[in-house]
């Protein structure tokens, strides 16, 4: 059976390069992914690092038909051969694309067998031991660092990368510097499309909202608030059966005093 033609191809994506700036979640859900579905999200991206971030990939694509959706590889991919298997794993479960923030030699060989490879400049939170986390080229010198990183995934053969917490105007520059397409996560709004992950629009989670992010929602009082509910609700059962409340009659299934007697003579009788 045909799977659905997707709202976007990573043709159409390189075509939409400098005309306007796409809309892009990170989700963890089916629920999200339909929800960023409906919403009309133009891209969508998830994890695909873990054996159940592998198993939740074809729900999400499930939940999302038509929606481009890219898959983050594990971290620490040993070769050039491990990271094309996991990369055609991921397009064989419905992938679109495949995110991976390795060196641009692992890029590289995913990229020659045909696999779209997102890759990702700028501050990289599994690499933060060398930058910490801060803003990722402000000196000239980090800068021009950050150009030859962005030209050695474009000469690898990435379509795409993220660039993370980058100052703004430094990343429209380089936007308009590269064929790749530029996913701005921080990193202003002069870039190809605009990244924010589903927890920080929803207000999933209890740490400090990063400055580049912004919550639209508190989801996390929410989940507070159901919590306290199931804990009342689960109370209530308890207290209901302890003193005799439940099951009430109209729990029960009646049966006919006669016919009751003809089942237990019947039992009795052997």
């Amino acid at each position: 059976m045909l799977r659905p033609r997707k709202k976007h191809t990573v043709y159409d994506l390189q075509q939409l390069k400098g005309r306007r700036c796409l809309t892009h979640i990170h989700v963890k859900s089916p629920e999200e992914a339909a929800a960023a579905e409906e919403a009309g999200v133009d891209l969508m991206s998830c994890s695909f690092d873990s054996p159940e971030a592998q198993a939740r990939l074809p729900l999400l694509v499930a939940a999302a038909p038509n929606s481009f959706l890219s898959g983050a590889t594990p971290h620490g991919l040993a070769s050039p051969e491990e990271a094309i298997r996991v990369g055609f794993r991921a397009l064989e479960l419905g992938a679109s694309s495949v995110y991976c923030s390795a060196s641009p030699f692992l890029v590289e060989a995913m990229a020659r067998e045909g696999i779209p490879v997102v890759g990702h400049l700028g501050m990289v939170p599994r690499h933060v031991t060398w930058t910490n986390y801060r803003a990722i080229g402000k000196s000239v010198a980090e800068a021009r660092e950050l150009y030859g990183k962005m030209k050695d995934l474009e000469n690898a053969g990435a379509y795409a990368a993220e660039l993370e917490v980058v100052p703004h105007q430094l990343a429209t520059y380089l936007c308009k510097q590269t064929s790749m397409i530029l996913m701005s996560l921080g990193s202003g709004s002069g870039c190809d499309t605009q990244f924010l992950f589903s927890d920080d629009i929803l207000g999933d989670y209890d740490d400090r909202l990063p400055r580049h992010a912004k919550a639209y929602r508190n989801f996390l009082e929410e989940h507070r608030r159901l919590q306290r509910e199931r804990i009342a609700a689960f109370s209530e059962y308890i207290a209901d059966v302890n003193e005799g409340r439940f099951p009430a009659r109209e729990n029960l299934v009646e049966m006919d005093a006669g016919r009751l007697e003809e089942v237990i003579a019947s039992i009795e009788a052997g």
